[in-house]
């Protein structure tokens, strides 16, 4: 395998040559949003190379140009697996350190295609990666599920019933996704001011994040026709982070019976740079031991995990740095990506490419790996530091979350840049 690049790459970077992820990026020159590959502290435009595509990845099918000038990946992600590892495989030659191929120095030995190619990344602007049609959100993590249910249940009915038989889920609003760094402002809802008291319109007073993974669906399925497990991975492009921004005092009052609503669609934050399954590959794990046994559809040999590092820092408006408030990981995770789609798609529900599937909140076995405010302050019975004096309970106006993971390998990172949001101040009137 390839393993080092011409473009210098520290080793401390999220974008060695083993990752590669996909995003959609523009520039000042170029306006028009494309496909990109990160690679160290550059952008690799792939709309640039179109005709090297054409050329030597037949996988593409002579596509490249119509599917790499897109402002979405959807239509890429459309291709198939297939497709991804081809071109992927071509991209690692033609930034590889040292050629191993006929087609592997295009680009190296090319001083002016690595002119209109190679864009850095601090002059680039970075939008959401995909098109989302529909977006559910799993509740995938045995940790935070019973932490959540020990807090309003008691420890003797902290899961309920079906928990340990189905990947739970529900079905969140697409409209309201956002990519990385576009602030979001605090919702206003109904909400219960006390206990046993009328409900009360305002501004939510519990804002919290949800530290969580998500993959996009590449190829969809057709209404009725169920993925089975042992195909599902074919079906799923790659993986970002993503924030669900939840209000609990709005949540708590309206969801019962039905699940969350207006305390969840009202913004969700992913970064903007797709981690593919291969290159998550060489950091599979295997899945929490799984008792009961899964269902028949739910169960399929090697399907696992990834060793994902993950941390969440948040800072006030007025603070220069970010403070580390947890860390977690997603070999955590109970119900395996695999299994979420397999069972999202059993009933026949047909999905498409760029459908955007969450974890959940990934939360670990300790305290200091609980991924929501809601478990750190234990429902706002503790305080949070982040710094000097400055505590919280739930998130303040002004407030900036920031959340970053990677798998560590040999000498490399495969990471997934930052997925940042800041909270702006609720409306007034």
């Amino acid at each position: 395998m390839v393993k080092a690049s011409f473009v210098p790459v520290a080793p401390e970077s999220h974008f060695p040559l083993q990752n590669l992820p996909y995003g959609i990026f523009s520039t000042a020159a170029c306006p028009n949003p494309r496909v990109g590959v990160a690679i160290g502290d550059q952008v690799l435009d792939l709309a640039a190379l179109a005709g090297l595509f054409d050329q030597h990845v037949p996988e593409l099918q002579g596509r490249a140009a119509q599917v790499f000038t897109q402002p979405a990946l959807n239509d890429y992600m459309s291709l198939g697996r297939p497709a991804w590892q081809a071109t992927r495989s071509f991209v690692q030659r033609l930034l590889a350190a040292e050629p191993t191929g006929d087609d592997a120095c295009l680009l190296r030995d090319d001083a002016d295609l690595r002119a209109r190619a190679l864009v850095p990344q601090a002059k680039v602007r970075l939008h959401i990666p995909a098109r989302i049609g529909d977006y559910t959100d799993f509740y995938a993590s045995r940790e935070h599920a019973t932490n959540v249910g020990i807090m309003f249940r008691g420890k003797d009915n902290a899961l309920m019933p079906n928990w340990l038989h189905l990947p739970v889920g529900y079905h969140g609003r697409a409209s309201s996704v956002v990519v990385s760094g576009t602030p979001l402002r605090r919702p206003r809802g109904q909400r219960l001011p006390a206990k046993d008291s009328p409900p009360e319109f305002s501004a939510s007073r519990r804002l919290d994040f949800e530290l969580e993974m998500a993959f996009l669906v590449g190829p969809g399925n057709s209404l009725g026709e169920p993925v089975s497990i042992d195909r599902a991975r074919d079906h799923i492009f790659g993986v970002v982070l993503m924030n669900d921004w939840s209000a609990r005092d709005i949540q708590s009052w309206e969801y019962v019976p039905l699940g969350p609503f207006l305390g969840k669609s009202f913004g969700t934050t992913i970064s903007p740079w797709v981690v593919t399954l291969d290159a998550l590959e060489p950091f599979s794990v295997p899945l929490p031991i799984q008792d009961p046994t899964p269902l028949p559809y739910l169960r399929t040999p090697g399907d696992g995990n990834y060793d994902v590092q993950l941390e969440v820092q948040m800072k006030t408006c007025d603070q220069t740095d970010y403070t580390t408030i947890a860390r977690s990981n997603l070999k955590y995770m109970y119900w395996s990506f695999a299994q979420q789609l397999a069972h999202h798609t059993v009933n026949g529900c047909n999905l498409n490419p760029g459908d955007l599937c969450g974890t959940g909140t990934l939360s670990g076995p300790t305290e200091d790996s609980y991924g929501s405010l809601l478990e750190l302050s234990w429902s706002g019975q503790k305080e949070i530091s982040l710094g000097g004096e400055i505590k919280r309970k739930f998130i303040e106006d002004g407030d900036s979350v920031r959340l970053t993971g990677f798998c560590q390998g040999d000498g490399y990172r495969v990471g997934f840049g930052d997925c940042t949001g800041q909270i702006e101040p609720a409306l007034t009137s």
